[in-house]
């Protein structure tokens, strides 16, 4: 490791401190480190040409948006969890300091996920985004369902009228996705899914789409809607505007020491179906 990177959600104090323990711990092993929280977007793209590897100090928002930054530099990123679910992270504080060094001794394996590229109608976003969890077209303040044409590759599937549309990865299929019904993908998978919010009649199951597909999101209510990338990057929409969704040319690049059975035993422990 080169030159390692720690990016740290600003809002949690000991994130906050832990940055300063560890950027002081690379520099005694002679390894250049760069540190910023992850919410400095502008100063961490410029740091990150010829970063070997980035940690990311939060919980699952944090990798998301760390996710975003690393994926066009193919970065790989180690998550550190200090919030609450931790679904994406890899470690705990409390396992850091013992983990870093078996990294630095070259073990551990690159977990490789797919993400999605959004393209945005408004002139004034910068487009394409992408997203490691999902892509959400919903209602706005207004509680009143909306209507949503979707087709893939051009050909129509449906127009649902419900809360909303989820466009989810494979990583995003244990989320916002999962709560509404949708099926969980194994982490490695390169399809995606789309999975209506609260349908009112209509198509209520969620598909499981090709990798290679385009899927295109017409909005057709007069009301508000919105729509949200990674839960994070947000912005209105109006009944002119298409959104459209298709596998990223991106991947983000997650750093482990577990075995790679990991997700199974997780995937129990985060959700609460571990046998006793």
């Amino acid at each position: 490791m080169r030159k390692a990177g720690i990016l740290f959600n600003k809002r949690i104090a000991v994130a906050r401190e832990l940055a300063q323990v560890l950027t002081e711990t690379f520099k005694k092993q002679k390894i250049s480190v760069w540190s910023c929280a992850a919410s400095d977007e502008a100063k961490a793209k410029k740091r990150l040409p010829e970063t070997s590897a980035l940690l990311s100090l939060g919980g699952d928002g944090t990798m998301m948006r760390v996710a975003r930054l690393a994926a066009p530099e193919a970065v790989p990123i180690l998550g550190v969890n200090m919030g609450t679910l931790g679904f994406t992270t890899e470690l705990s504080a409390s396992e850091v300091f013992d983990a870093i060094p078996r990294f630095l001794d070259g073990e551990g394996w690159i977990d490789e996920r797919a993400m999605l590229e959004v393209e945005l109608p408004l002139q004034s976003t910068p487009s394409p985004v992408h997203a490691l969890n999902d892509v959400v077209v919903a209602r706005g303040s207004t509680v009143r369902v909306i209507k949503v044409r979707a087709s893939v590759d051009g050909q129509p599937i449906t127009t649902y009228k419900a809360d909303g549309v989820i466009v989810a990865t494979a990583t995003g299929s244990t989320g916002y996705s999962l709560a509404a019904g949708g099926p969980i993908l194994f982490p490695e998978a390169k399809e995606f899914l789309m999975t209506p919010l609260l349908p009112h009649l209509g198509l209520s199951a969620a598909m499981v789409l090709s990798a290679d597909v385009t899927v295109e999101l017409d909005i057709q209510t007069t009301h508000q809607a919105k729509v949200s990338v990674d839960g994070q990057v947000e912005f209105s929409l109006r009944k002119v505007d298409t959104i459209k969704v298709r596998r990223s040319p991106y991947t983000t690049r997650l750093l482990r020491i577990q075995p790679q059975s990991f997700f199974y035993q997780t995937l129990l422990e985060k959700l609460g179906g571990k046998e006793k």
